[in-house]
C-alpha cells in the first residue's frame, strides 16, 4: 500500500509532525451529520439520529476523520463512541481499498495539545496502524504530554530501559531512569512500578512530596445532602473559615476536626473521618503557603460531587457522582499568591447505596503546567503509613 509522507521535524529534542497540505473543508451535510451525533445525551436521547448520521457520516472519504477527531472535544462519552466508531468505519474502509490516509493533519491534529487527549490517542493509533517506524518516533516526545494515555507509551520505554540497565549490573543509571519514568507517570500501575523498582534499589521514595499531595487538612461535617441539594446550598464554611468554630450539621452539632492522611497519593478518606454516611456534605481546609506569586495548577482526584475555592474565590466544581476516579483527574489553573493561601473543597456524597458507591474521598496536589510538584515553604514532613497501601509502603513504617 502506497503511504502518504509525513514529515518528521526535531523540535526540543523531540519529534514532532508537520501539517504539509490543507484538506479541503468537509461539506455541508457531513458537518451537520456530525453535529447530530455529538448532540447524543448520556441517557440515549438523540440515538436514533444518530444512528441514521452515523449512516451518513462513514459514506464520506478519509477527508472526515480529522473532523470527527475535533468533534470528541465537545462530546460526552456516548456521543465519542459513535464518533471514534465512524472514524475507525472510515478507515477500516480506506485501507482496505488500498487508498492513504491524510497522516500529514492526522499528524498536526496529534501535536495540538489543546485537543481532546482521548482523540490525540486514537490520533496516534491511526499513525501507529500505518507508519509504526514514526509512531515510535513519536513516543520519547510524549513523556511529559497533557495526555496521560499518550505518555504512558514512553513511561513504559523508560520503565523496560531501566529494567534492562538493572540486569547489566548498572544500578546507577537505572537509578535515574526510574526517577525519569516516575516523574513523568501518571497511572497508579507504573507509579508503583516504577518506585517499588527504586526501593529495590536501596532508594527512598516519598511519592506525597515527590507529587506534592496536600496531607494535613481540616475537616467538618457532617451537613445535609439529601436529594442532592447540597451542592448548592451555602452552609456555614463557605462564608467564614473559623477553624474554632462550631455549627448545625445534618445530625447535631459540628465542629472542625485534624486530618492527616498517610495515603501515599494523598488520599484523604471523609469516611474515617464521619463514617460511611449517605446524602451528606463535608468541607476540607488547609492552608498552602506560596514563596512567591506564580501561576500553578490544583490537581483533583474525586469520585463525588465537589467545588473547590482558593483564597474565597471558586475555582470550579462538578456535581456529579460515582464516575470513576484517577490521579490529576481534573486540572484547576490558578494563581498563587506570595504567602498564606486558603483552600477549600468541599465534597458532597449522594444517595447511592451499592458497594461501588461507598466511596468518600479526595486527593489534591499542586503542581506547575507539567505536573512537577510545587512545595508550599509551610509544608510538614510526610506522615507515616501505618500499614500497606496499594503494595507500597513509606520509608521508616
Amino acid at each position: 500500500m502506497k503511504k502518504r509522507s509525513i514529515i518528521i521535524a526535531t523540535v526540543g529534542g523531540a519529534c514532532a509532525l508537520a501539517s504539509v497540505l490543507a484538506q479541503d473543508e468537509p461539506a455541508t451535510p457531513y458537518i451537520e451529520a456530525i453535529a447530530t451525533i455529538s448532540a447524543v445525551e448520556n441517557e440515549g436521547r438523540g440515538n436514533r439520529e444518530a444512528a441514521a448520521a452515523w449512516k451518513q457520516v462513514i459514506q464520506g472519504d478519509s477527508g472526515m476523520v480529522v473532523p470527527l477527531l475535533q468533534a470528541m472535544g465537545d462530546a460526552n462519552g456516548l456521543a465519542s463512541n459513535w464518533l471514534v466508531s465512524a472514524a475507525q468505519a472510515i478507515v477500516d474502509r480506506e485501507l482496505a481499498a488500498g487508498r492513504s490516509l491524510p497522516l500529514d493533519e492526522v499528524g498536526a491534529f496529534l501535536m495540538d495539545t489543546r485537543q481532546d487527549p482521548n482523540a490525540r490517542r486514537l490520533a496516534f493509533e491511526l499513525i501507529q496502524r500505518v507508519d509504526e517506524e514514526t509512531a515510535a518516533k513519536l513516543v520519547p516526545g510524549m513523556l511529559n504530554d497533557p495526555s496521560t494515555a499518550l505518555r504512558r507509551d514512553a513511561v513504559a520505554g523508560l520503565l523496560d530501559e531501566a529494567k534492562e540497565l538493572v540486569g547489566r549490573d548498572k544500578s546507577l543509571a537505572a537509578t535515574i531512569i526510574y526517577r525519569q519514568a516516575l516523574g513523568a507517570a501518571r497511572d497508579i500501575d507504573q507509579i508503583n512500578a516504577a518506585a517499588e523498582a527504586l526501593r529495590e534499589l536501596g532508594q527512598a521514595v516519598d511519592l506525597p512530596r515527590h507529587f506534592g499531595f496536600l496531607t494535613h487538612w481540616s475537616v467538618i461535617g457532617p451537613f445535609d445532602n439529601t436529594e442532592r441539594a447540597g451542592f448548592d446550598e451555602v452552609f456555614p464554611p463557605e462564608g467564614e473559615i473559623a477553624l474554632r468554630g462550631e455549627y448545625e450539621g445534618k445530625a447535631g452539632k459540628v465542629r472542625w476536626q485534624d486530618f492527616v492522611t498517610a495515603d501515599e497519593y494523598g488520599m484523604v478518606d471523609v469516611n474515617k473521618a464521619f463514617g460511611e454516611l449517605k446524602e451528606v456534605t463535608a468541607y476540607a481546609y488547609t492552608e498552602y503557603e506560596s514563596p512567591s506569586d506564580q501561576p500553578a495548577e490544583l490537581r483533583l482526584g474525586c469520585k463525588n460531587a465537589w467545588k473547590i475555592w482558593l483564597n474565597g474565590e471558586l475555582v470550579f466544581g462538578r456535581d456529579e457522582y460515582h464516575r470513576g476516579m484517577r490521579i490529576d483527574q481534573y486540572k484547576l489553573p490558578v494563581s498563587l499568591k506570595k504567602g498564606v493561601n486558603r483552600l477549600l473543597v468541599k465534597l458532597c456524597q449522594n444517595e447511592q447505596k451499592e458497594d461501588w458507591t461507598v466511596q468518600w474521598q479526595f486527593q489534591l496536589r499542586v503542581c506547575d503546567a507539567t505536573g512537577t510538584a510545587l512545595l508550599a515553604t509551610n509544608r510538614l514532613p510526610t506522615p507515616q503509613a501505618e500499614a500497606k497501601r496499594r503494595g507500597i509502603i513509606l520509608e521508616n513504617s
